[in-house]
C-alpha cells in the first residue's frame, strides 16, 4: 500500500457537472479509504490550471455553453492532457467526451474544435437520447454488464484511433447507428452514462482504481446494496 494520498481530480466542476456526475470522483475517493488508502479529492475549477500530477481525473457533463468554456480552458492548461500522455486514467462523461474529441457541434450548429485527446466527432442528432442504458463492456478488464442513464443529443462517431467501450443492448449509447456506446482511447474512457457511472458500475470505478495505483487487484468489497441497485437497475 502506498504512503503517499492518491488524489483524484475533479475536473471544472463549477461547468462540468450539470448531472451530478461530480458523484463519479466521491465514489473513487470512498472505495480507496473503505481498502485502507488516503485519499483526497481535488477540484479544479475555472480559476485554477489543470495539474498534470495527479492520480486519476473525472471530468462531467454540461451544456453548450458550459462545454465551450471548458474547452478553452482545457486547450489554455493542457495538464490534463500531459496526465493522460504518462498513463492517468481519465474517465470522461457525456459532453466531456465531445470536450475531449477532435470538434462537436452545438445544438446551434457551431462548430467547436476540442482538445484531441479523443478520435471522436459530435454532431447533433434529430432525437434526444433519455433513458436507461444497458451495455456489455468490450474492454479488457470488464467482464459485467454496464448501467446507466443517458440524456444527450450529441452522436458521436468513432475515428480510427479509438475503439468502443461497450456494446448497447437497451438504450442507444453513442447515438450514430453503431451499436456502440462510450469511447476508449489510450488511457482515456468515455461513456454517455450517468448515474453516477461508478455508483451503478462499481467494477468500472475499480479498473480506475487499479490502473491509477499501478496494481493488478484490489481487495474485494462486500457492498450489498450496490448489487441491489445493479439488480433494479439491469431489470429495465
Amino acid at each position: 500500500m502506498p504512503d503517499s494520498t492518491v488524489r483524484i481530480g475533479l475536473v471544472l466542476p463549477d461547468v462540468m457537472g450539470t448531472y451530478g456526475d461530480g458523484g463519479n470522483a466521491l465514489i473513487l475517493r470512498q472505495r480507496l479509504r473503505m481498502r485502507g488508502y488516503d485519499a483526497e479529492i481535488v477540484e479544479i475549477t475555472l480559476n485554477d490550471s489543470v495539474p498534470e500530477t495527479l492520480d486519476v481525473y473525472t471530468l462531467g457533463g454540461a451544456e453548450d455553453s458550459a462545454q465551450r468554456l471548458a474547452t478553452r480552458h482545457l486547450a489554455k492548461y493542457p495538464g490534463l492532457q500531459k496526465a493522460a500522455e504518462r498513463g492517468a486514467p481519465v474517465l470522461a462523461i457525456c459532453a466531456a467526451i465531445q470536450v475531449l474529441g477532435n470538434w462537436y457541434e452545438t445544438s446551434s450548429g457551431e462548430r467547436v474544435d476540442g482538445v484531441s485527446m479523443l478520435d471522436v466527432t459530435t454532431s447533433p442528432q434529430a432525437t434526444r437520447s433519455i433513458g436507461e442504458v444497458i451495455t456489455n463492456p468490450q474492454m479488457d478488464g470488464l467482464t459485467q454488464p454496464l448501467t446507466g442513464f443517458e440524456n444527450h443529443r450529441g452522436g458521436t462517431t468513432l475515428g480510427a484511433d479509438a475503439r468502443g467501450l461497450a456494446r448497447v443492448t437497451h438504450g442507444v449509447g453513442n447515438g450514430v447507428g453503431d451499436g456502440l456506446e462510450g469511447v476508449v482511447q489510450g488511457s482515456v474512457i468515455g461513456t454517455y452514462m450517468h448515474g453516477p457511472a461508478l455508483a451503478r458500475n462499481p467494477e468500472l470505478a475499480d479498473l480506475l482504481l487499479k490502473r491509477a495505483l499501478g496494481v493488478d487487484e484490489l481487495a474485494p468489497l462486500d457492498l450489498p446494496e450496490v448489487e441491489q441497485l445493479r439488480r433494479e437497475r439491469l431489470r429495465v
